[in-house]
């Protein structure tokens, strides 16, 4: 720093160099303190729905793709995101095309919103149908193709998780996932389970958790995503609540229910996607005739692995 400079205190200091370095390792060594190392400010993480994107995915007008729910601008990230670590998409494939998929992340979650199809990954196929939940490894091409007429997925990945660190995709084999498929049925009886079996007031909502037998030791899909069907009854609210995970939901069925975030009403919309920021207190209610459903991805998976998930119930 030079010495003409005067500043009153050392949060005001630049980044701080070596005066004399002896070697290139040397130069590229810089210095903060206490004053101007934990001062980081970023754009929070928005509390917003995606409409556009559902509608554009269902849209007969809309060629197979991948639609992506990117709000990297307003975040000021440098690579696509939904969020800082995660990713959503809609994917559209027209009757009897293919939709390869080849995501630079450890794996990728699947809801069949509409038709029906195959995907391949590697050497493995299976079939899906609407309301099918399928997870596929990174490190692995994957082709699905709609049998019939059209199909819309609903897509998400942990790619930003990889481009925050530069990262590349695992040696095929190598993924921290295999192909595993939930069926609709399995997951609907799962979900009567849950009900028939009834819980406490200590537990937040009746969710049904996916895992897998690789992950069942961390109860997610991937070691930092948690993915949840979240089901809701008819004139029902859940408890307000927060943790330090985000939350990126798609609504699968839900008329006349919303969320409350931080004191603002979120209404829902059909096959929209949500964003519920991290550390938000918020809650969902349910004010239709009918049980909700809603699927969460969160990246739960590495504040559960950080003991810092931070999840607490905010009763008024």
């Amino acid at each position: 720093m030079p010495d003409n400079i005067a500043v009153k205190s050392i949060a005001d200091l630049p980044a701080q160099v070596s005066v004399s370095p002896k070697s290139a390792a040397e130069s590229r060594a810089r210095y903060f303190n206490t004053g101007n190392a934990f001062n980081v400010q970023l754009p929070p993480v928005p509390n917003m729905v995606f409409v556009d994107e559902p509608r554009k995915a269902l849209s007969d007008a809309s060629p197979t793709g991948l639609i992506p729910c990117d709000v990297s601008h307003l975040m000021q990230c440098p690579f696509p995101a939904t969020s800082p670590l995660v990713l959503a998409y809609y994917g559209r494939i027209l009757g009897d095309e293919e939709l390869r998929t080849d995501f630079v992340a450890s794996g990728a979650v699947y809801y069949v919103i509409k038709g029906k199809g195959v995907t391949g990954s590697g050497d493995e196929c299976i079939e899906w149908d609407v309301g099918d939940v399928f997870v596929t490894p990174g490190g692995v091409c994957q082709i699905h193709k709609a049998i019939g007429g059209s199909a819309v997925l609903w897509i998400v990945t942990n790619e930003p998780q990889l481009a925050f660190e530069h990262l590349q995709v695992p040696r095929a084999g190598n993924a921290p996932t295999d192909v595993v498929h939930y069926p609709c049925n399995e997951i609907d009886r799962q979900i009567d389970l849950i009900y028939n079996v009834g819980r406490g007031d200590d537990i937040a909502g009746s969710a049904l958790i996916f895992s897998s037998s690789k992950q069942e030791g961390s109860r997610n899909v991937l070691p930092t995503l948690t993915v949840a069907m979240n089901s809701l009854p008819a004139g029902v609210a859940q408890r307000p609540h927060r943790h330090n995970s985000v939350a990126i939901s798609l609504i699968i069925q839900g008329e006349n229910c919303f969320s409350m975030i931080d004191g603002e009403r979120k209404d829902w919309a059909p096959w929209a996607t949500t964003i519920t920021p991290p550390v938000s207190v918020h809650s969902h209610h349910n004010h239709g005739e009918e049980q909700a459903k809603f699927l969460i991805v969160q990246d739960g998976g590495i504040y559960y692995h950080a003991r810092a998930m931070g999840f607490e119930f905010i009763d008024d």
